[in-house]
């Protein structure tokens, strides 16, 4: 199995299934949140509206809880009655706790904690696993912290490297890695940035939580006309040469081609 459900993929809570169609309709992929957008005593509803949703199994990903804690089991049991077979996996901090699932799941490992983090290695190894995922603020906070990010807007040193070891630890295993949420609704520019550089950094998709950062998401991940432009120009060039060539005033060599591979990937 593999990942391929577009850039844009929006968390929307359980427990508000009116919002369902609507948020399947803004974005490439809707979250269905069994986790923390929804409170303990309305886990069960939201478990009951996720077995009445009434939405395209291919474009919904499940948020189940951790799997070390007590909501998980009647979360796999709620969704074995759906046909809802891609998971994201909160908390995911071994690998040894996927082993719930059987192979009628595609999971998508969402490392959140210290542990998570520092196991994403053999996680990502998983057969189950078909992306990755980290978040800020449950790491930091499993740290002691108080928030991922300095004054500016910008990510502390510890996000970083965990945001930087998820898609290592992803591309190791062949996975695709998903970036983490953009908490700051009036932030449209800090959204833009942070997508245009997981789209180059090799993130496959970025998640959101409101329809409104879907665009700004989708149009970070979509390549302009010239570079799309110069990656097919190159990619031709490259049927007629051997070896490494000059084009356009640039040396160009494998690594290049498979820039531009990807940048032909991503605007269709």
């Amino acid at each position: 199995m593999t990942f391929d459900l577009g850039p844009a993929l929006l968390f929307c809570p359980a427990d508000r299934p009116e919002r369902f169609q609507k948020a399947s309709e803004r974005a490439d992929a809707i979250i269905l949140d069994l986790e923390d957008a929804v409170l303990p005593d309305a886990k069960t509803v939201a478990r009951r509206n996720v077995m009445a949703a009434d939405l395209d199994p291919e474009r919904v990903i499940v948020r189940v809880n951790a799997p070390d804690s007590d909501a998980f089991a009647a979360d796999l049991e709620a969704l074995a009655r759906t046909d809802f077979r891609t998971v994201m996996v909160a908390k995911t901090e071994d690998a040894d706790s996927l082993s719930a699932f059987d192979d009628r799941y595609s999971l998508i490992a969402l490392c959140e904690t210290a542990r998570g983090i520092h196991a994403a290695d053999g996680i990502a190894a998983h057969p189950l696993v078909t992306a990755m995922m980290w978040g800020a603020e449950d790491l930091v906070a499993s740290l002691g912290g108080t928030s991922s990010r300095n004054a500016d807007g910008g990510y502390r040193d510890i996000a970083r490297y965990a945001r930087a070891r998820v898609l290592l630890a992803s591309g190791a295993q062949g996975k695709a890695a998903i970036d983490a949420v953009h908490i700051d609704l009036d932030d449209a520019e800090g959204l833009e940035n942070e997508a245009s550089d997981a789209a180059a950094s090799g993130f496959r998709a970025s998640a959101c939580i409101h329809p409104n950062q879907v665009a700004a998401i989708r149009a970070a991940y979509r390549p302009d006309e010239e570079t799309v432009r110069w990656a097919r120009a190159v990619l031709a060039a490259a049927d007629a040469e051997r070896g490494v060539f000059r084009f356009e005033a640039r040396m160009i060599d494998e690594p290049v081609l498979r820039h531009a591979r990807s940048v032909v990937s991503r605007a269709v």
